[in-house]
């Protein structure tokens, strides 16, 4: 398993700094363009919200982009954190790999 070294960006980050700033959409016109509430877009903004795959598909629709790239902002996001905040997981012991492919 690979780890991260950094803290992945969250992407709502990235939609304030790299679309809203430069682009001088506020919050609501953004929220309002995407078809959600103010509060909904704010919390995803502010880094308290997830981007669902209704999301990501109204993002890559209004950005030109892919919804793939906001679920893998999101998945990275949301892996570096349980692996850092939890080490419960590491507990689980691996299946030997003769059971799991018995015919190999």
């Amino acid at each position: 398993m690979r780890k991260m070294k950094r803290q992945p960006t969250h992407p709502g980050k990235i939609i304030k700094e790299d679309y809203l700033t430069p682009l001088s959409i506020t919050i609501k016109d953004m929220a309002e363009l995407l078809g959600i509430s103010r509060k909904t877009l704010s919390k995803i903004i502010n880094e308290r919200g997830s981007i669902s795959p209704d999301m990501a598909l109204r993002l890559s629709r209004a950005f030109d982009t892919t919804p793939d790239l906001w679920l893998n902002l999101q998945k990275n996001y949301d892996l570096w954190h349980a692996e850092i905040s939890s080490k419960e997981w590491q507990s689980v012991k691996p299946i030997a790999p003769h059971l799991l492919h018995p015919n190999a």
